[in-house]
């Protein structure tokens, strides 16, 4: 049976499954912090319903858009995100917790470094994809790419925001696999790319703290290690079963800004490691929906946007459940489709339009 009219039911059910659950998951998590700090415990709510609706008909239009205009438009998109990330540095910006990762407009913020995410992937697997086996060429085909990924990484660096810099990164380089890049280049980048981690990591105290209370959070359980700590607690509080939907300990202010980063532990508490295992489950489907478009895709072009598409959502969910498990050192991934943050589900949600769009198009089912 083609999909060409409809596109891939299976990942548009499952995205609106990850988002309702999301809006009643950021409403459970942020009740008492909206209450503390904004007066309103329906805060939170009011807005992430809002940029779901947003998000809606963001991923309509996207699913409707033929995904090859997105390819003829990619050096203006990464263009537009590149002066997005510059204007963070002017009276635009807006500095919240000591990092600068925000524009105001017209009492909204967007964040610059999400929308850099899927405008690399866009532009990567259009110039990837423009001749065939570019990929096989360092300076005409792997070089350009890497060139264009290290200036947005150091500009989101800046923010300071490693976490999406190594994410957008990672993107990148998961694109380059699928478009066949050499295992010599691949291990070359993957070493410079570690090198650069460390780096990175022992240059800024901070970041250096952050590494080591991971490795042991329970030795400085109310500084460097408090968020690993309460996050665990959270998890290990909330057993087989959790302690039920809304009723968590861990978001009445004891684990900081829960709705955001840090809402897999509080649905670990309140839903329990099924309800943990439930999620993973719809995340794993949405996942495989994404390989099964790449892999269908008509042209080269669409199946590297479904793998950058896919690799960050992956990448996403990957990262933030190994911080919150204290697997990896803390860093703001956000939950995707759950976590908090409307530019993130705006854009995520125009992403699965562009997925819904590429599967409209697949060589079959």
């Amino acid at each position: 049976m083609s999909n060409r009219k409809n596109g891939d039911f299976i990942l548009i059910f499952t995205v609106a499954i990850l988002v309702i659950f999301g809006i009643v998951m950021v409403f459970s998590a942020s009740y008492y912090t909206a209450l503390n700090s904004e007066g309103d415990a329906y805060y939170y709510l009011k807005k992430v319903i809002m940029w779901a609706i947003i998000g809606t008909g963001i991923m309509i239009g996207a699913s409707h858009i033929p995904y090859k205009a997105f390819g003829r438009l990619s050096p203006i998109i990464l263009a537009v995100s590149f002066v997005l990330l510059l204007l963070i540095w002017t009276p635009l910006g807006v500095e919240i917790n000591e990092a600068k990762r925000w524009i105001g407009v017209g009492g909204i913020t967007i964040m610059p470094g999400e929308i850099a995410k899927p405008a690399m992937a866009i532009f990567a697997s259009w110039y990837l994809s423009r001749k065939p086996n570019r990929i096989k060429s360092f300076f005409d085909g792997i070089l350009p790419v890497l060139v264009i990924m290290v200036v947005f990484a150091v500009l989101i660096l800046k923010q300071p925001n490693m976490s999406t810099a190594v994410t957008l990164c990672g993107i990148v380089v998961c694109i380059m696999i699928a478009a066949g890049i050499k295992i010599r280049y691949l291990m070359g980048v993957f070493a410079l790319g570690l090198s650069a981690v460390l780096v990175l990591i022992a240059v800024e105290p901070y970041r250096m703290a952050r590494f080591t209370s991971f490795l042991d959070p329970f030795a400085d359980p109310l500084g460097t290690g408090f968020q690993a700590v309460q996050s665990l607690l959270a998890l290990g509080s909330g057993g087989l079963f959790g302690v039920g939907l809304g009723k968590s300990i861990q978001k009445t202010l004891y684990l900081p800004e829960p709705m955001n980063d840090f809402i897999f532990s509080i649905i670990g508490e309140e839903l329990g490691f099924i309800g943990c295992l439930l999620l993973l489950t719809v995340y794993i489907v949405l996942i495989w929906r994404g390989i099964h478009i790449a892999i269908n895709a008509k042209d080269m072009f669409g199946m590297l946007l479904a793998t950058g598409i896919t690799s960050m959502i992956a990448l996403q969910v990957i990262f933030n459940v190994a911080v919150v498990t204290s697997s990896m050192p803390p860093t703001g991934v956000s939950l995707p489709f759950v976590s908090w943050g409307g530019n993130s589900l705006a854009i995520l949600m125009g992403s699965a339009g562009i997925l819904v769009n590429i599967s409209k198009n697949s060589v079959r089912y």
